[in-house]
């Protein structure tokens, strides 16, 4: 999915000064952005305070929308450099299509990643035969250095693995959970896992303390470390934490994020991460005045044009705590 913010604003984030070294209950609250007609998602990452959660750089959530007799997703062709892109679905489904050639319909619990590495575009559409209910996540991982210049590519993963507990089915994103690992290729040590708990269910996950973590609410209710979850809100958890319990006051859908901090520092803005403003800068005209980032066959309509960009190079930040 895109950052269709028109005022995109250009973000320092990562290093590991911004890290808390120690367990926390950082409550985040959602920024509500638009996506075309139909699709308002509630954006966590990038957070005012909290950029990242380990690689994890990027966090919408949108839904459950009603959809029926509605287009739904909409998105043009948009590039992407510097990141991986995670569709996860609860509900409904997306048709993906990108500039290496691939077209894939991605439905709920499977896992579409794609690599942009130095460039991609890419669209994502509901399908005009779609479901009633468009529910789900989008997210972006931030790729290290010395892999953010890799060919891109797509994924497509149906079967993913799952770890079981009494009223608990863990299924893995990307990374690895109690000896489970899923087939996403991941480039730093990070892990993602949709959580699906049934009320009155109580479950203890095990973590790694060396791991940041953050847990993402998509439906019910849902304590996490004691801290009352509602849907579109997002709990950070810092580091130092072996396990986490967890208990659904209803039957309730989670994600938890996490990995080990990122410490090098990322200009993120628009559909880019990258180094500096001049690799931003750069960028920007390659998808406006070049071939860069190749196209995208086949989508009914205009690609996305860039916003302006602000000519002010950034500053590194000061540390939040």
């Amino acid at each position: 999915m895109s950052n269709l913010d028109r005022q995109a604003t250009l973000s320092v984030c990562g290093g590991r000064g911004f890290v808390v070294a120690e367990p926390v209950r950082e409550l985040l609250t959602p920024r509500h952005v638009r996506l075309g007609e139909s699709t308002e998602v509630r954006r966590l990452l990038p957070n005012l305070g909290r950029r990242m959660v380990g690689a994890w750089a990027f966090v919408d959530h949108y839904g459950p929308d009603d959809i029926a007799g509605e287009p739904g997703m909409q998105v043009p062709p948009h590039p992407h450099m510097g990141l991986q892109t995670v569709s996860w679905l609860h509900d409904g489904e997306v048709l993906h299509r990108d500039s290496v050639g691939s077209l894939r319909t991605i439905r709920p619990r499977e896992l579409g990643l794609m690599t942009s590495g130095r460039a991609i575009s890419h669209s994502e559409e509901s399908p005009k035969s779609h479901a009633r209910f468009l529910h789900g996540a989008q997210l972006w991982v931030a790729l290290p250095d010395a892999h953010r210049h890799v060919e891109p590519h797509f994924q497509h993963h149906a079967e993913l693995p799952t770890v079981t507990a009494p009223g608990l089915t863990a299924t893995l994103i990307l990374g690895e959970l109690d000896g489970a690992t899923s087939p996403g290729t991941a480039y730093t040590p990070i892990v993602g896992v949709d959580l699906a708990l049934s009320g009155g269910a109580e479950a203890r996950l095990p973590l790694d303390p060396d791991f940041e973590y953050a847990v993402l609410s998509m439906s019910g209710q849902a304590e996490v470390d004691g801290v009352p979850m509602l849907p579109g809100s997002m709990l950070y958890l810092g580091c130092g934490r072996t396990e986490l319990p967890l208990r659904g006051d209803t039957d309730a859908g989670l994600m938890l994020l996490g990995g080990e901090p990122f410490e090098e520092e990322i200009v993120m803005w628009w559909n880019f991460i990258g180094r500096s403003h001049q690799e931003i800068e750069e960028a920007r005209t390659g998808w406006m005045e070049t071939s860069r980032f190749g196209e995208v066959k086949g989508y009914d309509g205009d690609r996305l044009p860039a916003p302006e960009l602000p000519p002010v190079a950034l500053k590194p930040r000061g540390r939040v705590r």
